[in-house]
């Protein structure tokens, strides 16, 4: 996350812009680095100045279409199928529409022991009966997540490749105990969209650029560009993707998807290319609430390498699809935080209305409005906050890495992104990265000051004071703007600003899912559900309410671009 654009991928002054976890990037087939080889799959290669793909038709005949978990589980128990048939038709998946047909780029590298985990998992199945929900589940993953296997972890930069993390993050040691199957890891942003103030959404060195898969030519959003994209089209159950400042939502909302951002500290960051301390978060991206609701279930709970989960014991749910219910909304007060994220798109405000009726009419209290007042006022401190956090924890985390790795501090990759300039900064520089080198520790006044202003004026005097003076259990909000084009000369600095409605609960550390809402001109947009710490369940239970009556979702057709009208605005 990153300060030049808003969460929605619009541009906003200097001092509000962040970045998130996002991908852009150019297809190489293969690269080569410190003299390492970096096989990626067989496929058509795409180069940032290529034109977009041709129209594609996605194959309408693919079995597992919009497959759900519970859908799955019901499958492999009939003995319809197994878990190692799932997996190979979504790896054949993968292989017709990632780097041919339409070409969307999201995964950068598959599992080559995708089958033989499938085939254990069955055979334990066989012995033994399933784990739970999750078991034989494939699932992708965010490259800045660490796995201790035979892929990757670069978080999409080419100076992480040969870096062996010592094992997997917790996260990943949990989605592998729950019985998932990690097919493979998918495209982001670079480090997460923490590079440069000038990027392009989708874009990684090492991946290349993901493009968005209803309208090729538009950005996935981010920084989890490639998770989204995945889950969107249909190559995965679910996904995993990470969020400092939007980098779950926003990319979820332009691909029609549930995006759960949880309370910090509910999921261990352990393993995962950090930002910041203070509001970085794994969550679930899928195309239903209750997947999001199962994903996350599987990947909670208290671990010592992530002081941060301490705060979380007792208040985790260990199954939270027992908080789901599709009449919760009756009586529910929701407050709507119209002031500072409504009136910049037309149709995503108008899409947000109908969807508030949707609630209103089932029995919500609708209370509107319920703005927050300190929206804006701690955009600077956060980007203080930032600075000082990357240096810090990207630091601890790649002195971890093993002696192979090419980079053991962020002055090393510094180093390495401007010797290896034609790869890495060809596109834009790294000034957010000079700007944290530049910062001391995080005993620093400067510091310590800025982020006591964050906790202030986004929890005490913002979310937490809104919900208390309105007796509110949710606040709702577009999540952000349809996508924009993708722009690899102007970066995502090109398009018109607007204001984040994720910032709040980034940097209160605060729980937001997001959940589509329609469409715009084709495009998708999303509504945010935001709440207290540890609301997990209370969010979920409202989303899936609304999921019940209002089902928005649609799969992609993965349209060249959007069409247009005789004056040239988006049909």
């Amino acid at each position: 996350m990153h300060p030049h654009e808003d969460e929605n991928g619009h541009r906003r002054p200097a001092a509000m812009n962040r970045r998130e976890f996002v991908v852009s990037g150019v297809v190489t087939g293969a690269l080569a680095v410190a003299g390492t080889a970096i096989p990626r799959r067989a496929g058509a290669a795409v180069s940032a100045g290529s034109p977009a793909p041709q129209p594609w038709t996605t194959p309408d005949d693919f079995p597992l279409a919009e497959i759900t978990i519970d859908r799955l589980q019901q499958a492999m128990q009939s003995g319809q199928y197994t878990a190692r048939s799932i997996a190979e038709q979504y790896l054949a998946r993968i292989d017709a529409l990632d780097q041919r047909g339409p070409t969307v780029n999201a995964v950068i590298e598959l599992n080559p022991d995708a089958l033989a985990i499938a085939d254990a998992l069955d055979a334990e199945r066989k012995a033994k009966g399933p784990r739970g929900p999750m078991h034989g589940i494939p699932v992708l993953i965010k490259d800045n997540v660490a796995t201790a296997d035979k892929m990757q972890s670069t978080a999409g930069s080419l100076a992480l490749v040969g870096g062996t993390p010592p094992r997997d993050a917790h996260i990943v040691e949990r989605l592998r105990a729950a019985g998932a199957v990690i097919i493979g890891k998918t495209n982001l942003s670079e480090w997460a969209n923490y590079r440069s103030t000038h990027s392009c959404s989708g874009w990684s060195g090492r991946g290349g650029q993901t493009r968005n898969p209803y309208a090729l030519d538009r950005n996935p959003s981010g920084s989890s560009s490639g998770s989204a994209v995945a889950t969107a089209s249909n190559f995965c159950t679910a996904s995993v993707g990470t969020e400092t400042d939007g980098s779950i939502v926003s990319p979820s909302s332009v691909s029609s998807l549930v995006g759960l951002k949880p309370t910090v500290g509910l999921l261990s960051r352990a393993g995962i290319v950090p930002i910041s301390q203070s509001q970085d978060t794994a969550g679930p991206i899928c195309r239903t609430v209750r997947d999001a609701a199962i994903l996350l279930s599987a990947m909670t709970g208290v671990d010592p390498r992530d002081p941060a989960t301490a705060g979380s014991r007792g208040k985790s749910a260990t199954d939270y699809t027992t908080f789901l219910d599709p009449s919760a909304l009756k009586g529910t007060r929701i407050g709507v935080a119209r002031g500072h994220f409504f009136g910049f798109n037309r149709g995503l405000d108008k899409a947000v209305e109908d969807a508030i009726d949707v609630m209103r009419h089932e029995g919500a209290i609708i209370v509107d409005p319920a703005d927050l007042a300190t929206v804006g006022q701690y955009d600077d401190a956060e980007g203080e906050v930032l600075l000082y956090e990357f240096k810090a924890g990207l630091n601890h985390y790649l002195s971890e890495l093993g002696p192979s790795a090419q980079v053991h501090t962020l002055a090393d990759v510094i180093a390495f992104n401007d010797s290896h300039h034609d790869a890495e900064l060809r596109y834009f520089a790294q000034e957010l990265m000079q700007q944290a080198q530049a910062k001391g520790p995080l005993t620093t006044p400067a510091y310590v000051a800025a982020r006591a202003k964050c906790v202030k004026l986004s929890r005490t005097m913002g979310i937490d004071k809104t919900m208390d003076q309105h007796r509110l259990d949710a606040i709702v909000m577009p999540t952000g703007a349809p996508a924009w084009p993708i722009d690899l000369v102007d970066g995502d600095g090109s398009v018109p600003g607007a204001a984040s409605s994720t910032t709040p609960a980034a940097v209160a550390g605060y729980p937001s899912i997001t959940v589509p809402a329609g469409f715009v001109f084709g495009l998708p947009v999303g509504m945010s559900f935001i709440g207290r710490a540890y609301s997990e369940g209370l969010l979920l239970r409202l989303a899936y309410a609304y999921e019940q009556l209002a089902t928005m979702r649609q799969p992609p057709a993965f349209h060249a671009t959007a069409e247009v009208t005789m004056n040239g605005r988006p049909k």
